[in-house]
């Protein structure tokens, strides 16, 4: 009988010694869920870090940010400093544009002095519609307005929208064509 007892008083003590622990068990499933939960991030983590989608939007922000600023400056333009501003012009271009560019500057430096004009643009917004990042060629979409003041005249702003071709280079990206944008395209 006195084994019995002793059997039952350790099946007791058992009982009791894991009921008098809530806390530790507690804290064991608070352990194990926090390692479960981070495997979990860390994968998601990795797979975020890794994954194409995260580099391609870097380079689609990258080219609307320069398409952005390249035809900003080919809409400003201020007669009393036209070399800076074509120099402008020509460090935002590439290509055929670039060549347009330079072999017609002197006369379009001339026509500037003599009119006078200042001319100042603000991008309003800006869209890439086309990106090949294998290819290194972007269009843009930029809506800005474009204020033109003459020597004795008052500002006259226009808003426009304008499409814009670009080419990466070693410098980044770059203009490689720019024009209107058809009243009605989208």
């Amino acid at each position: 009988m006195a084994q019995e007892q002793h059997k039952a008083g350790a099946a007791r003590g058992a009982a009791f010694g894991i009921r008098s622990r809530p806390l530790l068990a507690v804290a064991l499933v608070l352990a194990l869920t926090a390692a479960v939960l981070a495997a979990v991030t860390g994968r998601s983590w990795y797979a975020a870090a890794h994954d194409d989608s995260a580099a391609y939007a870097k380079e689609r922000d990258r080219a609307l940010a320069a398409g952005r600023q390249a035809v900003l400056n080919l809409n400003t333009l201020d007669h009393r400093d036209v070399e800076g501003g074509l120099d402008t012009w020509q460090d935002s271009t590439t290509g055929d544009l670039l060549k347009q560019l330079t072999d017609g500057r002197a006369e379009f430096e001339k026509q500037i002095r003599q009119a006078k004009t200042v001319t100042t643009a603000k991008v309003l917004s800006g869209a890439v519609t086309e990106l090949d990042d294998r290819a290194g060629r972007a269009s843009v979409m930029v809506a800005l307005r474009i204020t033109v003041t003459a020597a004795k005249g008052k500002p006259t702003p226009k808003d426009s929208r304008m499409l814009a071709e670009l080419t990466r280079t070693p410098k980044g990206w770059k203009l490689s064509a720019l024009g209107q944008a058809p009243v009605g395209a989208s």
